[in-house]
């Protein structure tokens, strides 16, 4: 029962990243980010949008904390469209460079933090069978 907490304690502490800053991203647009006050307007509506479904995907996510021993397909559909984006953010790093420090960030949960959560998750799953 230890196990099961501090997974989802984990979970939940991870879920901060996506609702605060899809949260705050939605609220303020780029300018979140340090971008000049005037931004493309489809720029501004594209990064809320995205924003909007990162903040969905967190709180997705918290949906799987109650009983996550028995979410392991929705855990695994949220994690695979999280690790989506940051292959996507590998495309841009080949295409135009290295991202700001926040970035950097956000590709260690997508790419790190998340599968190691899915591995946690699903062998707590086996585990957990009665």
């Amino acid at each position: 029962m230890i196990e099961k907490r501090l997974l989802q304690l984990v979970v939940a502490i991870a879920c901060l990243v996506p609702l605060s800053v899809g949260g705050t991203s939605i609220l303020h647009g780029p300018h979140f980010l340090g971008h000049p006050p005037v931004v493309p307007t489809d720029l501004d509506s594209h990064f809320r949008y995205i924003s909007g479904i990162f903040f969905g995907v967190g709180l997705a996510f918290v949906s799987c904390i109650p009983g996550i021993e028995h979410k392991g397909a929705r855990f695994r559909l949220l994690g695979a469209l999280v690790v989506c984006g940051g292959l996507a953010r590998v495309v841009s790093l080949i295409a135009v460079g290295p991202p700001s420090a926040g970035h950097v960030f956000g590709f260690a949960m997508e790419l790190g933090a998340v599968p190691l959560l899915m591995l946690w998750q699903a062998s707590f799953a086996r585990r957990y069978r009665p």
